[in-house]
C-alpha cells in the first residue's frame, strides 16, 4: 500500500482538512497516476455537505483529475509511465449490463463507482462496501485503465482538468441529441458548466445565445463565444425570444420556471436538464405537446465519449477558463463558489502541494 496525503471532510459540518489515505500498489490491469491538478466542482460541495444524502465519511471529493501516469501494471497496454491521463467522475461499473456494454458506464444499471464517495468493486462486480473510494484532492490515485482517458498535448493540463466533469456533462447532450452548425442554440446559467457549453456548442458551428438572470455576464458570455446574450430577469425576454431555438442547455441548479424556457423552443426543440434543483418542478403538458418539444435530462458521459470530448476540445482549442489555486485554500473556494465568485472553475494545483509535502 501507498501512504497518500490527500484533504478530506471528517463529517458534514467540518471544514476540509489533512488527511492521509492509503492507496494500492497497481494491480495487472490498473494505473498509478500522480496527481497534478484537480478541478473543484459543486457537486463536491452538494456530498461534502452530504446534501444530497447518503455521503461516506471521512470523504476526500474531487473527480476531475488530471496527472501522469507513475507506474503501470504488468498486463496494462493502453498507457506507459509519464503519459499525461484523466480520471473523471467514476472508476468502475459493473461491467456486464447493457449500458455498460454499449459504452455508457455512467448508466450502469447497477450504479457506477464513484471516483469518491462510492464504493471499489470485487471480482464479481459487486461494491465491496469495506473498500469506499477517494477522490483527487490527494497527491495520487490508482484506476483500473479501462477508466482512464489520454489528455491530448494541445490541452494545457490545468485547464483540461474541468473537462472531465463540466466539459463532458455539457458535451454528452450536445452530441447525443445532434446539435449540428447553424443550430441555434441557448445555454441556460453561465458557470462551471454554462461556459463550456457554450463554448463547446460554439466549436460545433451553433449559433448560441446565453440565457442568464445576470447582465453582468453579457460581456464574458460574448467572449467565450455566444453571438447573443438575454437577461432574463426582463420578463419580457421570455416573449420576445419564444419559438426562436432549436435546444436549450439548461445549467441551473436553483428553483426556475422549467415552463418559461421551454416556450423558447421552436417545433421538435429539445431542452435537456443538467442541473438538479431541490424541489421538484411542475411541468406543463402543454408547454411539451403545443410544438412537439423535448424536455430530457442527462448525466456525464462514458469513458469512450469522454475520450471523444477531450480530442474534439483539442482540435478546436477549447478548454476551461479557471482560477488556479494552492490546496490550503480549498475552503476559501467552496465559499467563493457558493457566492457564485469563481470564473469559471477552481483547480487545485497538486503538484505544487506534493512537492512541498515533506
Amino acid at each position: 500500500m501507498l501512504t497518500t496525503p490527500a484533504y478530506a471532510v471528517a463529517d458534514a459540518i467540518s471544514p476540509l482538512a489533512p488527511f492521509t489515505l492509503e492507496r494500492r500498489a497497481p494491480g495487472p490491469h490498473e494505473v498509478l497516476i500522480d496527481i497534478l491538478y484537480c478541478g473543484v466542482c459543486h457537486s463536491d460541495i452538494h456530498q461534502a455537505r452530504d446534501e444530497w444524502g447518503g455521503s461516506i465519511f471521512p470523504m476526500v471529493p474531487g473527480h476531475e483529475i488530471i496527472g501522469r501516469v507513475a507506474a503501470v501494471g504488468a498486463q496494462v497496454t493502453t498507457y506507459k509511465h509519464g503519459d499525461a491521463v484523466g480520471v473523471g467522475c467514476f472508476v468502475d461499473s459493473c461491467r456486464r449490463c447493457p449500458s455498460c456494454q454499449a459504452g455508457e458506464e455512467q448508466y450502469c444499471d447497477f450504479g457506477m463507482s464513484g471516483t469518491y464517495n462510492s464504493y471499489e468493486r470485487g471480482s464479481d462486480g459487486r461494491f465491496d462496501k469495506t473498500r469506499p473510494t477517494y477522490g483527487g484532492y490527494s497527491t495520487r490515485i490508482t484506476v483500473n485503465e479501462a477508466y482512464v482517458v489520454r489528455v491530448p498535448e494541445a490541452i494545457p493540463l490545468d485547464r483540461a482538468a474541468p473537462l472531465l466533469c463540466a466539459g463532458i456533462t455539457t458535451y454528452s447532450p450536445l452530441k447525443h441529441f445532434g446539435v449540428k452548425a447553424g443550430d441555434k442554440v441557448a445555454v441556460v446559467g453561465l458557470g462551471g458548466l454554462g461556459h463550456m457549453a457554450v463554448k463547446i456548442a460554439a466549436a460545433m458551428g451553433a449559433q448560441v445565445t446565453v440565457l442568464s438572470t445576470s447582465e453582468s455576464k453579457r460581456a464574458d458570455a460574448l467572449a467565450l463565444g455566444a453571438s447573443d446574450f438575454a437577461a432574463t430577469r426582463d420578463g419580457s425576454v421570455f416573449k420576445s425570444h419564444a419559438r426562436r431555438f432549436d435546444f436549450i442547455v439548461d445549467t441551473v441548479s436553483a428553483e426556475h420556471d422549467y415552463n418559461a424556457y421551454l416556450e423558447l423552443l421552436t417545433l421538435d426543440g429539445t431542452m435537456v436538464l443538467l442541473g438538479i434543483p431541490e424541489a421538484p418542478a411542475p411541468v406543463a403538458a402543454g408547454a411539451l405537446i403545443r410544438k412537439r418539444r423535448r424536455l430530457a435530462g442527462s448525466m456525464i458521459g462514458g469513458i469512450r465519449e469522454t475520450q471523444e470530448m477531450l480530442d474534439f476540445c483539442a482540435q478546436h482549442g477549447v478548454a476551461a477558463d479557471i482560477e488556479l489555486i494552492p490546496i490550503e485554500r480549498v475552503n476559501e473556494a467552496y465559499e467563493r463558489m457558493l457566492r457564485s465568485d469563481v470564473r469559471y472553475r477552481f483547480v487545485i494545483d497538486i503538484a505544487s502541494w506534493a512537492a512541498a509535502a515533506p
